[in-house]
């Protein structure tokens, strides 16, 4: 009989009708209207957990990275030996001129300890040319403060002009809360290698007073860098005309590996290359594999509210076995009950997707606002600076990444109909009305 029937057009409209009207249950089918609402909320907070935690580990990598390419340089430039390099102009120049090189920066560096009335602490003192540091966009921004032209007095436009003859140093503003200084106050830096004298290696100690105070954003930059001019870095750590290393920044980062070979023919035989990639590997290595498992955890989630789709529609099935046999006995083929049922349970997994993605948006885009809202409630900042390494909480939503938990959504849903639907095709009238 089956087989003389012809199959009506796909997803007629009546199918819909008849999809919609098996949605809105009478009172009878309460249950069934229950373990449907919730495989909607399963499915919508799913999806939107799934967004919100992709985007903030997203954002987190995004800043992350951001931060410390503006810090540190794409590829660092170094003697083999860890000398001084004397003919740092020369160098710096000839890596200038690489295509894809926006910059080439000499650079002294070097661990000594922060010493104040208040505090001491550890530093990572660098020493750094006035044009090159007034260059760092990390540095030179609206949290930036200075005190350069007028002895100290706070400068009306901050900016590091000035900076070598004023024999100051820059630190970070988490550095100067920590010590208690302010524009004008003097650090004292204190290196262990010092002059050599009859009882042995005296520390080199010396104040500075305090020019500049910026604010990376990083909290572990904001609270132990400290900026010195190039001549006084030099001088301080006995490098005579030289520095230890040369960062050299590209125009694209993510790519860096393409730059090393004309760098490496540029620097010499003698000269050692690294990245920032080599640099940070474990770190963020580490980010990519927790954002990886978070993926495949949450997505358990979806998984299990498709499963209550399969359920909901096989007890939906039981009860609808007499309307299944007059819509047989009426001419409905096979594929219009599979289709019926399939609208079904379609309808849940679109509609929570949809619900769960604008859900995800909405979270997305107030990230920060609900972070400080939660903090006020609770007196607790969850996102601790000094534990997270960022003053703020990132959300940066990727449009692919996004679209494909839309789409695994979605086919996870549609595949949750297909058993229960097909189940409901394969009633005859005779055997469906034994479900009543």
């Amino acid at each position: 009989m089956d087989k003389a029937l012809p199959d009506t057009k796909p997803f007629a409209r009546f199918e819909w009708m008849l999809a919609g009207r098996y949605l809105r249950a009478r009172r009878r089918e309460g249950f069934i209207s229950v373990i449907s609402l919730f495989s909607f909320l399963g499915i919508l907070l799913g999806v939107a957990t799934l967004i919100v935690v992709m985007a903030v580990l997203n954002g987190f990598r995004g800043e992350l990275l951001d931060k410390i390419l503006g810090f540190q340089g794409h590829v660092s430039v170094y003697h083999s030996d860890i000398s001084p390099i004397t003919d740092y102009q020369a160098l710096s120049d000839r890596l200038s001129k690489i295509p894809g090189v926006v910059r080439a920066v000499p650079l002294i560096e070097g661990q000594a300890m922060a010493s104040s009335l208040h505090n001491n602490t550890g530093a990572l003192v660098r020493g750094i040319s006035e044009s090159d540091i007034q260059k760092l966009p990390s540095l030179n921004n609206g949290d930036l403060r200075t005190a350069i032209n007028k002895d100290y007095i706070p400068d009306d436009k901050a900016s590091f002009k000035g900076f070598e003859a004023s024999g100051g140093v820059a630190i970070g503003e988490r550095m100067a809360w920590r010590h208690q200084l302010g524009l004008g106050s003097r650090i004292t830096i204190i290196s262990p290698e010092g002059p050599d004298t009859v009882i042995g290696t005296a520390p080199r100690i010396r104040d500075y007073p305090v020019v500049a105070i910026f604010k990376v954003g990083m909290s572990d930059y904001d609270e132990n860098v400290i900026y010195m001019p190039l001549a006084e870095a030099q001088d301080y750590f006995v490098t005579e005309d030289g520095v230890n290393q040369i960062e050299v920044m590209v125009d694209d980062p993510d790519n860096v590996e393409q730059y090393l070979l004309p760098i490496t023919s540029d620097a010499g035989t003698n000269m050692a290359v690294s990245t920032w990639k080599e640099r940070n590997s474990t770190f963020f290595n580490a980010l990519a594999v927790e954002r990886n498992v978070m993926f495949l955890v949450l997505t358990m989630i979806i998984l299990v509210a498709a499963l209550n789709i399969i359920s909901g529609l096989i007890m939906l099935v039981k009860d609808k076995g007499r309307d299944i046999a007059i819509l047989r006995t009426m001419g409905a083929t096979r594929g219009t009950i599979q289709r019926v049922f399939f609208l079904t349970g379609a309808a849940i997994g679109t509609a929570g997707t949809l619900g769960g993605f604008l859900v995800g948006l909405l979270i997305c885009l107030n990230t920060e606002r609900i972070r400080q809202f939660i903090s006020w409630v609770s007196g607790v900042d969850p996102f601790n600076p000094e534990l997270y390494y960022l003053a703020q909480l990132p959300a940066r939503m990727d449009s692919y990444q996004t679209v494909l938990i839309v789409l695994m959504a979605l086919g996870l849903s549609f595949a949750a109909t297909l058993y229960p639907s097909w189940r409901a095709a394969k009633l005859d009238p005779v055997e469906a009305l034994r479900y009543e």
